[in-house]
């Protein structure tokens, strides 16, 4: 038996639960709804540095601190039925004794932190690519989920709704889809900046200010060569070496014209008989 909101409910072991999800998610797909359910095939919810980094925050939300071990439990037997990461918002079901809709309100991140994170991402010349390519660097990632001035929301700027009767702010069920965003950080970091209604370009347009005339203008020579066919794919000559074009043999002259027949005149037969 286990405790729920002032109430006894009877146990249900985790084949149960997830068969039960299964059967949810089918029910749900066959009305036309589509859905993104939260499915963690491995013991950890999550495997980054930055989506461990989301989770370990989430103790800064609970007022009720059990019930984080609860949504972790529902997060891995799959009951987060569907998760969609919005600006500013996060909106989900999860499967319970019934089916509950979540809602996880975010404040949009501070202008002067959001600048703060651009310059000091742009410091170092080496994510110049990673960058440009769509990916971030370590280096990047760690500013980000950095402690005292991550882009992760504060306390005061996150609010939560369930509909189930539970009288907590952070029930079992909003915590199991707080998980289930730091597992999908874990796979598409760049959700993030969308969730706290940020542009990832602003870190390019950053690196102008803050990287040397000099060493902007080296990696604008080797993103010439080697990195521009990293980034497109192309196969780019080396300027040292420039491939040589064969000029094309001149066409064969014209066949000579053929000889004249010589015709004879006409009566000299009847003449020479």
């Amino acid at each position: 038996m286990s405790r729920d909101y002032e109430e006894w409910t009877p146990y249900v072991s985790v084949a149960e639960r997830r068969a039960d999800a299964m059967r949810e998610i089918e029910a749900l797909r066959k009305t036309g709804r589509a859905l993104a359910p939260v499915i963690i095939d491995r013991r950890a919810i999550a495997t980054t540095f930055w989506g461990k980094a989301w989770c370990q925050n989430l103790e800064r939300y609970s007022d009720f601190e059990y019930r984080l071990p609860r949504g972790r439990s529902y997060v891995r037997n799959r009951a987060v039925l569907d998760l969609q990461i919005e600006p500013l918002a996060v909106k989900a079901l999860v499967r319970g004794s019934s089916t509950y809709r979540v809602t996880v309100n975010i404040a949009g991140a501070p202008e002067a932190l959001w600048g703060a994170i651009c310059k000091d991402c742009a410091g170092g010349i080496d994510s110049l690519v990673e960058l440009l390519q769509g990916r971030f660097s370590t280096a990047v990632m760690e500013r980000i989920c950095r402690q005292d001035s991550s882009l992760f929301p504060q306390p005061s700027e996150i609010g939560f709704s369930c509909d189930c009767p539970d009288f907590a702010d952070m029930c079992k069920h909003v915590a199991a889809v707080l998980y289930g965003v730091g597992a999908r950080l874990d796979e598409s970091p760049e959700l993030l900046f969308r969730l706290r209604a940020v542009d990832e370009n602003d870190l390019l347009t950053h690196l102008d200010s803050a990287v040397p005339l000099s060493l902007a203008d080296a990696a604008g020579k080797a993103l010439q060569a080697d990195d521009l066919s990293a980034l497109f794919g192309l196969e780019m000559a080396d300027d040292e070496a420039p491939v040589e074009v064969e000029t094309p043999p001149p066409p064969p002259p014209p066949p000579p014209p053929p000889p004249r027949r010589k015709m004879k005149r006409a009566g000299s037969y009847c003449a020479n008989k």
